[in-house]
C-alpha cells in the first residue's frame, strides 16, 4: 500500500510538472492527499468487482491496475492511452479491469455505479461496484435517487464519499445544513460510518467490513472518508477559499508519511528499503512518461470515429 500510495504522489507530481510546461493540457485535477482512500478501498475489491470514479481519478485507476503508462498517455492525449486519448484526465476507463471512469460530471457515476449493481444482480453474479464520489455530489439529485434506489432493492454498491471538505471552492459547512454525511446517508437503512481517510490502514478495515456486508447480500454501504487535498480543486484553481494554517495543518496528517512512520516503528521498513521503492516508482515513471510521449496521435481521419451521429 506504501508503494501505490507514492507510485499516486508521485505522478502527480509530474503531472504538475508537465502541465506547467504545456507538455500535457486540457483539465487537471490532483489526488495529492488523498491517496489513502484510493489505496486502502481498492486493497479489499477483487478484480470482477466494478469501478466507477469522479473526475479526480489518476489515483483509483493506479491502484485499479491501469498500466501508469496508459495512464500518462492518456493525459498527453496519445491513442496509447487507457481511453485512446480521447478522455484524458478525466475520463479514464479500463473495461477489462471494470473501470467504468472517470465522470465529470458532479454525482453522474452514481446512477450508473447503481445500473451497474442492478446488472451484476440481475445476472446472479456476486461482484461489488465501488462508487466514489465527492462531499459535493451529496447535494445532487441523483445522489438521493441512488442511496434510495440501492437501499429498496439491497444492491452491491460500496459508496464511498471522499469528503474532503470542499466542493471545488465552496466549504461543507457552507452547504450542508448536515455535514454528518455518514449520517445522512444511514437515513436510508444502509450501514454508514464515518473513517479517517488520512489512514490508509483504517480505510482498508472499514472497505473490508463493508464489502464483506454488501457480498453477504447484506445491500449497500456507505463509507464517509474523511480526507483533504493538498493541492487546489484543478490547476486552473487560485485556490483564495482556504486558509493556509488549515492547509498545513492536514499535511501533517500526510497519508504517505504516516505509513512510513508507522512501518519504521514496527521495524516493518528500512531506510534503504525505503530508497529502494523510491528508485523502483521514479524508474516506472521515467518509462511511462518516455513511452506517453512516444506514441502516436490520433490520426486526422480518425477523428469522427466513436461519433455516433453527424449533422445531415
Amino acid at each position: 500500500m506504501l508503494r501505490q500510495m507514492l507510485r499516486i504522489r508521485k505522478f502527480e507530481e509530474i503531472c504538475v510538472e508537465l502541465y506547467s510546461a504545456t507538455r500535457i493540457r486540457g483539465f487537471l485535477h490532483l489526488y495529492i492527499g488523498e491517496e489513502a482512500v484510493a489505496v486502502g478501498v481498492m486493497n479489499t475489491l477483487d478484480a470482477s468487482d466494478a469501478l466507477v470514479t469522479t473526475y479526480r481519478e489518476h489515483g483509483h485507476a493506479l491502484a485499479r491496475g491501469v498500466p501508469m503508462e496508459a495512464v500518462m498517455a492518456e493525459m498527453f492525449g496519445r491513442t496509447t492511452g487507457c481511453s485512446r486519448g480521447r478522455g484524458g484526465s478525466m475520463h479514464l476507463f479500463d473495461v477489462k479491469r471494470r473501470l467504468y471512469g472517470g465522470n465529470a460530471i458532479v454525482g453522474g457515476g452514481l446512477p450508473l455505479a447503481t445500473g451497474i449493481a442492478l446488472a451484476d444482480r440481475l445476472r446472479n453474479e456476486s461482484h461489488v461496484t465501488a462508487c466514489f464520489f465527492g462531499d459535493g455530489a451529496v447535494a445532487e439529485g441523483e445522489f438521493h435517487e441512488c442511496m434510495n434506489l440501492a437501499a429498496l432493492w439491497k444492491l452491491p454498491v460500496l459508496f464511498c464519499c471522499e469528503n474532503n471538505l470542499y466542493a471545488m471552492g465552496t466549504s461543507l459547512v457552507r452547504a450542508q445544513a448536515q455535514t454528518d454525511l455518514a449520517l445522512r446517508a444511514s437515513s436510508y437503512g444502509m450501514p454508514a460510518w464515518a473513517v479517517d481517510g488520512m489512514d490508509v490502514l483504517a480505510v482498508e478495515q472499514a472497505a473490508q467490513r463493508a464489502v464483506e456486508t454488501i457480498r453477504a447480500g447484506g445491500g449497500p454501504c456507505f463509507l464517509e472518508l474523511r480526507t483533504y487535498r493538498f493541492r487546489a480543486h484543478s490547476m486552473y484553481d487560485s485556490d483564495r477559499y482556504r486558509d493556509k494554517a488549515e492547509i498545513a495543518r492536514w499535511k501533517e496528517r500526510d497519508p504517505i508519511e504516516a505509513l512510513t512512520v508507522r512501518m519504521r516503528d514496527a521495524g516493518e521498513l528500512t531506510d534503504d528499503a525505503l530508497k529502494a521503492l523510491h528508485r523502483e516508482v521514479d524508474d516506472e515513471l521515467q518509462r511511462a512518461v518516455a513511452g506517453a510521449e512516444a506514441g502516436p496521435l490520433e490520426a486526422v481521419e480518425d477523428l469522427t470515429r466513436f461519433v455516433y451521429a453527424e449533422e445531415s
